[in-house]
């Protein structure tokens, strides 16, 4: 079984179900890095650091490595890419974008648009006795809302029953937001942890209808990305980043950012830093320690956000614990996408590429080993 959970995609059922495949791609043969930087006055030392890196594209256990990025005290202090990519490649954040969705929450909330312990704004829920009126901001970003979401198939079901699948790709596509919000309970909500995918899409609706009263797609797709854009990627300086929508003009917040690495780890850097950026402070530290605590149903799950903590037993066990400090936290993504943050090493490293999700455990090693390279403060 897929460790993360996560499934999130391409533009072709086709695609997805070769991305998602348990058995990972060859491979590719090792050669020389399209582009890499390692600081001569590197922390840990030059010579350390480069052996900490060399693994991730070398060794087979963890392929494939497309780009590695470690900002150490706000500077990149290495960086490399396998060939065919660069420092310009824009490359896609599957789940990672949940993160970016928490985030921009928290920015409308801090805006005194939503309220997080307040019923969740959303019109399919608000029929008198509907129990999903009882769903909160914070179960959602808890993915503890007890709605009946399906993230990947189970057993002997076909991919194509799972939920995010048919969100993605088949019968929800055209509107991400109606096929999530349209599901019933199968828990309490606030009683029962389940990642979902499809519980991101719903609270990039409510961001969005909170920001318009227009149904038209084209409308609904500007206001989403012009506050995107105005409250943070302009603001930190992520040029290069593009999320993708679906018909009904809403952002694929659970699942669809392209960015490349150097991006991301301004992302990264602006989580270390709780929420500020060149001196601003852009989203409240409130919010960002709330993105950092443990949520009730789950120790390695925040808001929006994953911690390295041990999770509870029966779940797949995520990150790192007990080999790198447990304040370190991540925005994760399927096929292997890592944005990992540990504020006692001042460090943000970014690791994306393409790996089985049941393959992963050598690149958490080895995650924890090039964190260990570095000083605590």
């Amino acid at each position: 079984m897929p460790r993360y959970k996560l499934l999130v995609g391409a533009t072709a059922i086709s695609m997805i179900l070769a991305s998602c495949s348990e058995d990972p791609q060859p491979a590719p043969e090792v050669s020389a890095p399209a582009f890499e930087q390692i600081a001569d006055d590197a922390a840990p030392g030059k010579a350390r650091l480069v052996e900490a890196i060399a693994p991730f594209f070398e060794d087979p256990a963890l392929a494939e490595t497309r780009a590695l990025l470690v900002m150490h005290g706000g500077r990149i202090v290495a960086e490399r890419y396998a060939p065919g990519y660069g420092p310009d490649s824009r490359l896609i954040s599957w789940s990672m974008a949940k993160s970016v969705t928490g985030t921009l929450i928290g920015m409308m909330v801090a805006d005194g648009l939503l309220v997080l312990d307040d019923p969740a704004p959303v019109p399919e829920w608000s029929s008198p006795g509907d129990p999903r009126a009882k769903i909160t901001l914070r179960h959602l970003l808890h993915m503890s809302s007890g709605l009946d979401h399906t993230e990947m198939a189970e057993g002997d079901k076909a991919i194509y029953e799972a939920d995010t699948t048919r969100l993605l790709f088949l019968d929800g596509r055209e509107n991400v937001a109606r096929y999530a919000e349209k599901r019933n309970l199968e828990a309490n909500p606030g009683s029962k942890f389940e990642y979902s995918t499809a519980t991101s899409h719903i609270l990039v609706d409510i961001m969005t209808r909170t920001l318009t009263d227009s149904s038209d797609p084209q409308v609904r797709r500007k206001a989403m990305l012009d506050y995107a854009r105005g409250r943070l990627f302009e603001p930190l300086g992520m040029a290069s980043a593009v999320p993708e929508f679906d018909r009904n003009g809403t952002m694929l917040g659970g699942s669809m950012i392209h960015a490349t690495a150097r991006d991301w780890a301004k992302f990264g850097e602006f989580l270390r830093n709780n929420g500020s950026v060149r001196s601003a402070q852009l989203l409240p530290t409130s919010w960002t320690r709330f993105m950092k605590a443990s949520s009730t149903n789950d120790p390695a799950y925040g808001g929006h956000i994953w911690l390295n903590k041990r999770r509870p037993d029966g779940s797949d066990q995520v990150l790192f614990p007990g080999k790198a400090p447990s304040d370190v936290f991540a925005a994760l993504g399927h096929l292997g996408q890592f944005i990992v943050v540990s504020p006692q090493h001042r460090l943000t490293i970014v690791r994306l590429g393409k790996t089985a999700d049941s393959d992963l455990g050598p690149i958490n090693d080895q995650l924890a080993k090039l964190i260990s390279v570095f000083p605590k403060n």
